[in-house]
């Protein structure tokens, strides 16, 4: 353990998975680098995984980590939800998490706790200890904010909110139709929606808290997350918090690929870490990639009839997913496009003079790293959040189109054809949404930058917790 002579300390404790991992991180190496506060991750044993022990590992050597011993969740039903059992995970892992926070509390200067907002249970053990507790919010204001009210929703509401009459009104925010809300809430009778509600209250136990977003990106909900009676802990804005380390490409033949490509001519298809289409829409993507005639780089993962995020902690597969496209899609698309088995460096291909669209599932990763390299997107939401993303992107903050899903749910191939056309051929609709992303794009540089508002907020809180040393 380090000694009692080095900077003052952050214990974190994110959630698993990488839309959790790289935010926190790139919080950590903020701290670490402009204020020289040391951070310690506290991560889960029963969730690890490859990808996270490799991002772990890549970090600077004043962020450290710890693991918590693995608690059983044998009693819990296999098809529970992972908000489920990760905050099932959390509260049996309280008696371990309070041993590493006072041995830390012991050896360095442990001025601040920072939980994530599936891990808020961790409060009662910091703040039996006296550490300063805060939540970081991986995701956005919009977001942040039905978390907030929906203990209030809950009870005055008792229809599923796919059900709602009329669109539901969050204060600084646009209407959000019931059917859009976030998918861990739209089953009112499943144990994930009783967890999604007690993690909103335990969100106002924090001392203040802080999220991976812009004012330039969400202005009317900046203006007003802080003026509302005080029902909440202040909100710090920190974003955009895009991952900065470069993963070892040597031998990623994609780049080389877009090198050959006109500038903005090639459409970016990705799902995330862990996202995955059914058999049928897979199929319809790749005909509707064909019937466009554009060019596109897009990452193929295996499909899953199961759930969009069936493999959120693991998404390596044996099988081919090349296979699963339609016959003859690969030989009559070589010229165009350009197809990568599971993974892309996705920094570098949105960098990429030669990227000049994103068919994205909108999480608020892929999001803001699409803002921040000027990349306008297409919004093809799965999980999580991603609709009310979806929703936000194309109707309020416009850097985004939206295809118009059939009456069985699948986005069939003409009309994804339709927009992709739309976006990349640069009409008036492409046109707009290209103007406005370099719009963001700027705004997001300006929050990052020495006395923006976004620097200003990280050092206005390093400043408090640098004062406690003792």
């Amino acid at each position: 353990m380090d000694s009692d002579n080095e900077a003052v300390r952050v214990a974190v404790l994110p959630a698993p998975g990488m839309g959790h991992l790289i935010p926190f991180g790139e919080l950590a190496k903020l701290l670490v680098r402009r204020h020289s506060i040391s951070v310690t991750f506290i991560t889960f044993s029963e969730f690890a995984s490859k990808a996270q022990k490799a991002f772990l590992d890549a970090l600077p050597p004043t962020i450290t980590s710890l693991h918590l011993p693995p608690v059983s969740l044998a009693d819990i039903s296999s098809d529970a939800k992972i908000e489920t059992r990760l905050s099932l995970a959390t509260l049996r892992s309280l008696p371990a998490l309070r041993s590493i926070l006072q041995t830390l509390q012991q050896s360095a200067h442990l001025v601040a706790f920072i939980a994530d907002l599936f891990t808020t249970d961790a409060f009662t053990i910091s703040k039996q200890l006296g550490i300063p507790s805060f939540l970081f919010f991986p995701s956005n204001l919009l977001t942040l904010s039905l978390f907030l009210h929906l203990p209030e929703l809950d009870a005055s509401t008792t229809c599923e909110y796919r059900d709602l009459p009329e669109p539901l009104q969050l204060p600084g925010c646009l209407p959000l139709p019931g059917s859009e809300l976030l998918s861990p809430i739209q089953d009112r009778s499943n144990d994930c929606y009783k967890w999604m509600v007690h993690q909103g209250r335990r969100f106002r136990d924090a001392e203040a808290i802080l999220v991976n977003t812009f004012k330039d990106i969400e202005p009317e909900t900046a203006k007003i997350i802080n003026e509302e009676d005080i029902k909440w802990p202040p909100v710090y804005l920190v974003g955009p918090l895009i991952q900065s380390c470069s993963p070892d490409i040597k031998l990623v033949n994609c780049l080389s690929w877009l090198d050959k490509q006109p500038k903005e001519s090639v459409l970016y298809v990705s799902f995330g870490s862990v996202g995955r289409l059914t058999c049928s829409q897979i199929k319809e993507l790749a005909c509707g990639l064909e019937m466009s005639g554009q060019r596109f780089l897009w990452v193929v993962r295996t499909p899953s009839d199961i759930e969009s995020s069936a493999k959120y902690f693991n998404s390596t597969s044996i099988d081919d997913p090349v296979a699963f496209l339609p016959d003859g899609f690969v030989e009559r698309t070589k010229n165009v496009g350009l197809l990568v088995p599971s993974w892309a460096p996705q920094m570098q291909v949105l960098a990429h003079r030669a990227t000049g669209g994103f068919l994205s599932h909108c999480g608020w990763n892929s999001t803001l790293e699409s803002v921040m390299h000027g990349v306008p997107m297409i919004a093809w939401p799965l999980y999580a959040e991603q609709r009310m993303n979806a929703v936000m992107l194309t109707e309020e903050v416009k850097v985004a189109l939206r295809p118009v899903v059939a009456a069985d749910g699948i986005y069939k191939s003409e009309e994804i054809a339709k927009v992709v056309k739309a976006l990349m051929e640069k009409g008036e609709e492409g046109k707009r949404v290209r103007e406005k992303v370099k719009e963001l794009q700027v705004g997001g540089t300006r929050a990052l930058i020495e006395d923006g508002d976004s620097c200003q907020a990280i050092g206005e809180l390093a400043n408090k917790w640098a004062s406690m040393r003792a």
